[in-house]
């Protein structure tokens, strides 16, 4: 079974989903569905399309985006994104601070690991 295609879990989505909005508008400026479309391409296939705009008014409204409107035409108006210098310190505090709990969640995956790291049974003579 191809994993990209299965429903990725909620509470996790809800935990990264700000920081890889935070990463793609750091590469360059958006409109929401091409947000949309870039996170489905790293692949958060199955991403409602309204699941990324409560996090842009939350950013806009805290600051660390701003945004300006663009006659598209293929349709109405497109309202594009991009980080404030406060929007460009919270994306790389974002990306340390995800590195640290990576780093926290891949030892406790991985305990064979760092079997060296393991306290050993004292209770023994």
């Amino acid at each position: 079974m191809d994993r990209s295609s299965e429903p990725h879990d909620p509470q996790l989505l809800r935990g990264v989903l700000p920081m890889l909005i935070l990463a793609l508008l750091g590469e360059r400026e958006s409109y929401g569905y091409d947000l949309v479309e870039r996170l489905r391409a790293l692949g958060l296939v199955g991403l409602a399309t309204g699941a990324v705009y409560p996090v842009l008014s939350r950013f806009e409204r805290d600051g660390l985006l701003s945004s300006y409107t663009q006659k598209s035409q293929s349709g109405p108006a497109r309202k594009y994104y991009l980080l404030t210098e406060q929007g460009q310190l919270a994306r790389a505090d974002a990306a340390r601070r995800w590195r640290d709990i990576a780093d926290v969640a891949e030892r406790g995956l991985s305990p064979a690991i760092h079997t060296s790291e393991q306290p050993t049974d004292r209770s023994k003579p």
